[in-house]
């Protein structure tokens, strides 16, 4: 049997990008969620590589479940897993929307994970080398605007340490890679670098108990400074003025603007450990 990487939501720019790392890596792929076209241009690319096409959705129980049935149809031996499972939600305030918003946001953004998990986990080879699911922006400090992704954000780390700790116990390993920031303006090369991001996470695992949650901080972050003007001293206290009520940040932005000046002072590596344990 084939030993390959399954990689969940690869019709995203997310997955997208941690297919492409895989078959860079010489991996064998069954991408789950790309349609037979997008496959099609990737061996155009690569003709040498193995690669599968799954257009098969995760909304459910019942769907998780075909899926496993039908990963066990193809003959592979399921090497890994990385899960990238998030809908498309409209910003909007949270106390504007009604409740149902945020029903709709986890019902897409938090219970695939968890359907997708219980199917899966049982099909890892016992020597594989783990499951790693993707999350996005907003799980330690909320993003303004996007309230119901950050509360669904929140729940998948709960979720990951939850899996972390139930999976281990069977010697299985379940980590999140939760990104800092959505992809930026270079998206295809962001997702790519998240990919090998993911990849060796995997890698790392094996043959010991990795950390439950991984803070990712894309590469697109600094390339932002760098390319953003200074401006003049001069110029900067000849603007001076007192700032307005409706100008001055909430302290949840602050918070999270102090934490990324800290890491552009003191920068650590994508997976460096804060408070996160085994």
């Amino acid at each position: 049997m084939r030993r390959s990487l399954v990689v969940l939501g690869a019709g995203g720019a997310v997955g997208a990008g941690v297919v492409a790392a895989a078959l860079d890596a010489g991996q064998s792929v069954v991408a789950v969620g790309m349609d037979e076209a997008a496959r099609q241009e990737l061996l155009v690319q690569r003709p040498d590589a193995h690669l599968t096409a799954l257009a098969a959705p995760i909304a459910s129980d019942a769907d998780a479940a075909a899926l496993a049935t039908s990963l066990r149809g193809l003959g592979v031996r399921v090497e890994g897993v990385v899960a990238s499972l998030a809908g498309a939600h409209p910003c909007g305030r949270l106390i504007d929307e009604p409740a149902e918003v945020l029903q709709r946001t986890l019902d897409q953004d938090l219970l695939p994970h968890l359907f997708a998990a219980r199917h899966l986990l049982p099909l890892l080879a016992g020597d594989g080398a783990g499951y790693v699911l993707v999350g996005g922006p907003g799980g330690r400090y909320p993003w303004a605007g996007y309230g119901h992704c950050s509360i669904a954000a929140a729940a998948l780390r709960m979720m990951a340490r939850v899996l972390h700790e139930e999976a281990g116990r069977q010697g299985q390993r379940v980590q999140l890679l939760s990104m800092d920031a959505p992809l930026g303006a270079n998206a295809a090369d962001d997702a790519l670098a998240l990919g090998r991001r993911a990849l060796a996470m995997l890698e790392a695992a094996r043959g010991r108990c990795p950390a439950p949650i991984l803070d990712y901080a894309a590469p697109m972050t600094s390339g932002v400074i760098a390319t953003t003007p200074a401006a003049g001293a001069s110029s900067a206290m000849s603007g001076r003025r007192r700032a307005s009520h409706a100008e001055v940040l909430p302290a949840r932005d602050l918070r999270a603007a102090r934490a990324l000046l800290d890491a552009i002072v003191s920068p650590m590596s994508p997976g460096t450990h804060h408070d996160e344990h085994c």
